[in-house]
């Protein structure tokens, strides 16, 4: 029995529990909540995301095994201009955190395509020596997880996953079944992305790396589905904190994948689960710093959604995609600026504006996104 039927995953035995409905309820309840937060200062929100970040780039690589803890990482993240990294944990951490920026600047770009999950597999491995031959390209040898014992030695299989023959095939079938499925909405996105990832991991396309991307496309999936307060906190945390229920339920779903009725109940409570965690921290967080809501004109506000979708402003930008009057658009950047909400740079027609606090640990370190996915397709 293959793992797809019909060209997609067998979802008809995936259980909507009561538990499964009051989590779902909870998360998107947060998530209309979010919006309405449109307006939270933004040197705060900076201040969460920078967090996050580190928090998610340490834990992710370190449920793969990597042992640099989280001030280590924040120390490498301000370096990352140096380009050279001395050991593997730290070219892991590089690469995470620079397919994670990726993700957050360019989501509505990056919609989950093959070529896409193939680049975002390169840029993650992109300070790898070891990985170069096969970063962005699928598998050409098994690689089953195995068991270890304390000496490091290989004593079994713990899941043995999909065979490279048959892995082009599983991803384009997987891949689409995801767009198909979230196009028609008869399942939650929630649901969606939970099944996208344990068949993702069930799969393991590629040679290395598939936990971590799965991460990544986990977070690019939830942006992608409107849960816009992601950035703001760590659910790679959340899954560190929890690896041995993660690891359980992992093995419970992909044991049954390839049969005629799959458990999805396992890994869907879990992922869910995290998700909750996920969302509690960042209210906890909001709650204990007093981050509270600014009353600010429309305009205002306008503006503080376009700094934070396109990184900076120019008072011309500004006036081009709101329309207001140019006069109008200067005070409302100035009162932004005087409250520090907005950091003015440079002087007279090179003036532009950002977010206060946070401006990244990656500047001049993006890539052109579409030109790299170009160079996926055609193979250079």
């Amino acid at each position: 029995m293959g793992i797809f039927m019909g060209m997609s995953p067998n979802t008809e035995t995936l259980k909507i529990t009561p538990e499964v409905l009051s989590l779902i309820a909870e998360l998107d309840e947060f998530k209309g909540a979010w919006k309405a937060l449109g307006t939270l200062a933004p040197e705060r929100l900076s201040a969460l995301r920078r967090v996050a970040t580190i928090e998610s780039v340490g834990s992710s690589t370190r449920i793969e095994g990597s042992k640099l803890s989280d001030k280590e990482v924040e120390r490498l993240l301000s370096n990352l201009e140096i380009k050279k990294f001395a050991t593997r944990d730290e070219q892991e951490v590089a690469g995470y955190a620079q397919v994670m920026e990726t993700v957050f600047a360019h989501r509505e770009a990056i919609d989950i395509t093959e070529n896409h999950v193939k680049q975002l597999h390169r840029d993650l491995l992109i300070h790898s020596a070891k990985d170069e031959r096969h970063r962005g390209d699928y598998k050409t040898n098994p690689n089953n997880v195995m068991a270890f014992d304390a000496e490091g030695n290989e004593i079994g299989i713990v899941f043995e996953t999909a065979t490279p023959f048959d892995t082009p095939r599983l991803m384009t079938e997987l891949v689409n079944w995801t767009k198909a499925a979230l196009d028609q909405g008869h399942l939650h996105p929630l649901l969606i992305i939970a099944v996208l990832i344990v068949v993702f991991l069930e799969i393991h396309p590629f040679q290395d790396g598939n936990g971590r991307l799965s991460r990544v496309l986990t977070t690019l999936a939830l942006l992608r589905s409107g849960y816009a307060y992601v950035p703001y906190s760590s659910l790679e945390s959340a899954i560190e904190q929890t690896k041995e229920s993660y690891d359980i339920a992992l093995r419970r779903t992909q044991g049954t994948i390839r049969s005629d009725t799959p458990e999805w109940e396992p890994w869907v409570i879990y992922f869910l689960r995290a998700l909750q965690q996920q969302k509690r921290r960042l209210e906890k967080k909001i709650e204990r710093e007093h981050i509270v809501i600014d009353t600010l004109p429309a305009l205002s506000v306008e503006i503080l959604e376009l700094a934070k979708e396109q990184g900076r402003i120019t008072i011309g930008q500004v006036v081009k995609i709101t329309g207001a009057n140019r006069n109008t658009v200067k005070k409302h950047l100035q009162t932004l600026v005087t409250a520090n909400h907005l950091a003015q740079h440079g002087t007279g027609k090179g003036t532009w504006y950002a977010l206060q606090g946070f401006s990244g640990h990656f500047r001049g370190q993006k890539q052109n996104w579409r030109a790299g996915a170009d160079k996926v397709r055609t193979g250079v």
